[in-house]
């Protein structure tokens, strides 16, 4: 009886009660190229200290949108020092027309009806002359 299990199953796959080992089922998952590509990305990301899960805390990113906007004024400020009075004229000129044109939108929009009464006063002309 002995000799019917051995030729059943390799003697790697039986344990000593004579019960046969299940086999490791196949991973596809495992085994894809994008899974390892994306998982080689990963490990290297992890190796240089980038973390490109965006797992900050918010104090974290806090600190970070702060930082960021205190360079930005600052090199809003050394670009202004540094700025030739013919530039400071044409900035100037630049933002009074930008002024201009928002108070313009500002009014076409506020006295434009809404689009849905234009279509429905354009329906009604074209009933009111068939």
């Amino acid at each position: 009886m002995t000799g019917v299990k051995s030729m059943s199953a390799p003697a790697g796959h039986v344990t000593p009660d004579g019960l046969i080992l299940p086999k490791r089922l196949h991973n596809p998952c495992l085994e894809s190229a994008d899974r390892k590509n994306l998982h080689r990305e990963l490990m290297l990301n992890q190796k240089l200290g980038k973390n490109v899960l965006n797992q900050k805390s918010e104090l974290q990113r806090a600190m970070e949108k702060h930082k960021e906007n205190q360079f930005k004024k600052e090199l809003q400020l050394q670009k202004q020092e540094n700025m030739t009075p013919f530039e400071k004229v044409i900035e100037q000129r630049a933002k009074r027309l930008e002024i201009l044109e928002k108070d313009v939108n500002e009014k076409d929009t506020a006295t434009k009806e809404p689009e849905f009464l234009q279509i429905h006063a354009k329906l009604r002309a074209r009933m009111e002359s068939k």
